[in-house]
């Protein structure tokens, strides 16, 4: 492993000599930044005209202040606004390429801290590119601090406080929509991503959270992150609901789950109830957090939520 690291270390350092003796990076006007990151790391930014993103709710934060043309790259999550699909994009999130990180020529990248793999997201750290990684926090708290690392790393603190506090106004009024309704009429929900493969959202994944605060009751929570659910686990865990991410073709569609061996024999197949939300809402903590909780809120509980949010 030591070796692995040493050589692509090596290789990566040659890469990144080549692209700045090959090109000048543009100054910030507003001079230096230094904060430190999710980490702890104290990063000094010299410039951020060239951002590369990794992670859904980092890119999505970007955009929000106002800084979406800074923008070189994405991750492949990274899917919402609309302008993120014209960027380049740079693979899944956790399976970088240091030499495809560096063709780009970013001056800051900007990373949710569970990228990877390690080996390259060591070498990204030695680099002489300033590297911030934002924490991943599944709270309201977790994502004002995620606004006001981001703002400041890009020399906005006035755009992220205003962002921040429209934010979190929104976010206290979707958790108070179901705030109301009894434990005993709550819908135990299951996030799977896919119906190929049966990987359920457990405790601690952003898919756990916005379930609760949307008022609903996860059974998978007696595990940590992703599992793999059985058809055992599901006749035990007894979903009323079963939730997924759109595949962006319309569906999956209640046939296509519900045909699944597993899955047909849960309470949620015996009444349909499936709910299929944007894939973007469910895998990171951003400023549309607020817009799952409430959608996914009324698609489970309809009239019964308390006034809706203005």
């Amino acid at each position: 492993m030591a070796l692995r690291l040493r050589k692509l270390s090596i290789r990566v350092l040659l890469f990144w000599l080549c692209a700045v003796a090959c090109g000048s990076a543009q100054a910030q006007e507003s001079g230096p930044v230094r904060i430190v990151d999710a980490l702890g790391r104290d990063v000094r930014i010299e410039t951020s005209r060239r951002v590369l993103t990794l992670g859904s709710d980092v890119t999505e934060i970007v955009f929000a202040l106002g800084a979406g043309d800074r923008i070189v790259a994405v991750d492949r999550g990274s899917r919402f606004p609309e302008a993120a699909s014209s960027k380049h994009n740079v693979g899944y999130r956790r399976r970088l390429s240091a030499e495809g990180v560096l063709s780009l020529d970013p001056d800051l990248i900007l990373a949710a801290e569970d990228i990877g793999p390690p080996e390259v997201v060591e070498v990204l750290k030695k680099i002489a590119i300033p590297m911030v990684l934002v924490p991943k926090q599944n709270t309201g708290e977790g994502i004002r601090r995620k606004i006001a690392l981001i703002a400041s790393a890009l020399a906005l603190e006035a755009e992220g406080r205003a962002l921040a506090g429209d934010v979190l106004a929104n976010f206290e009024k979707a958790t108070k929509l179901t705030e109301a309704i009894p434990v005993e009429k709550r819908r135990k929900v299951v996030f799977f991503h896919g119906v190929e493969r049966l990987t359920a959202a457990g405790a601690g994944t952003a898919a756990d959270a916005i379930i609760r605060y949307a008022g609903g009751l996860n059974p998978m929570d007696r595990f940590e992150g992703y599992k793999a659910a059985s058809e055992e686990d599901l006749i035990e865990l007894a979903p009323d609901t079963i939730l997924m991410m759109s595949n962006g073709r319309g569906g999956p569609t209640r046939e296509e789950v519900f045909s699944n061996r597993a899955l047909a024999l849960t309470p949620a197949a015996r009444t349909g109830s499936l709910i299929v939300l944007d894939g973007a809402y469910m895998i990171g903590f951003g400023p549309r957090t607020t817009d799952a909780i409430r959608d996914l809120a009324e698609a489970l509980y309809g009239a019964e939520l308390a006034p809706a949010i203005d």
